[in-house]
């Protein structure tokens, strides 16, 4: 057994070997986390980490209420990085502006408060900004943070400093999930982003997670003409 499985690390390698040699087979359900950790020795949220880690992956299934399989048919999954949205701007070649929009305490609506897994009227820290490149919309930024987990973000200026780059640059991140979609620029999306009223425009949901579970969840919607790239 590997000798540290107090880090999710060593967890990880633990539950990688007994993939690897068969201990659990494809579609085989893992004990509970609950199980694992008082095996292991190790906290509950290690074990969490290092799941959630061989699940993005590819090596383990989970769902909620159904548990942890093995997956059937392992798969590579493309390499998403969170990118700090000022850097990817001036890596184009083009020169970066914020203006943070608004900032409040507020209870999220039924759809945040589920993704950041919070009880019913809790408040959480709301923003909401635009990101410009050359003067021009690039992407507007709507987001909640869970200061239960992140109570550091409330005394910061986001005024100043955006709340992506904020968080990359101070929260370790140790997975979440993305969600991708087309949708047609509403009235005051079409103003926001300069464009007309019905063009398409790219939005990325992306929620992510810290040691604890899940710190911040944000809506992006970028201005037509916006590329994505990941590699696998």
């Amino acid at each position: 057994m590997t000798a540290d499985l107090n880090t999710w690390q060593g967890v990880r390698g633990e539950v990688l070997r007994r993939l690897n040699s068969r201990v659990w087979e494809p579609g085989d359900l893992l004990p509970t986390e609950a199980a694992l950790a008082a095996e292991f020795g190790c906290a509950r949220t290690t074990v969490n980490r290092a799941l959630r880690d061989l699940a993005s992956s590819g090596l383990l299934d989970r769902r909620r209420k159904a548990g942890t399989r093995v997956a059937l048919n392992p798969t590579r999954h493309p390499v998403l990085r969170i990118p700090v949205i000022r850097q990817e701007i001036e890596g184009r070649g083009h020169a970066y502006g914020y203006a943070l929009r608004s900032r409040r305490m507020a209870v999220p609506p039924a759809d945040m408060r589920a993704r950041l897994d919070v009880e019913p009227g809790v408040p959480l820290l709301h923003l909401t900004a635009l990101h410009h490149a050359d003067g021009k919309p690039y992407m507007y930024e709507d987001r909640w943070i869970n200061t239960a987990l992140l109570p550091a973000a409330l005394s910061v200026d986001f005024d100043v400093l955006g709340a992506n780059e904020w968080l990359v640059a101070n929260v370790p991140f140790s997975g979440g999930d993305f969600r991708f979609m087309a949708t047609g620029a509403s009235r005051a999306e079409a103003e926001m982003l300069a464009c007309a009223p019905g063009e398409a425009l790219f939005v990325i949901d992306r929620t992510t997670h810290g040691d604890h579970g899940p710190a911040t969840t944000a809506r992006l919607t970028f201005a037509p003409g916006y590329r994505m790239s990941a590699q696998i």
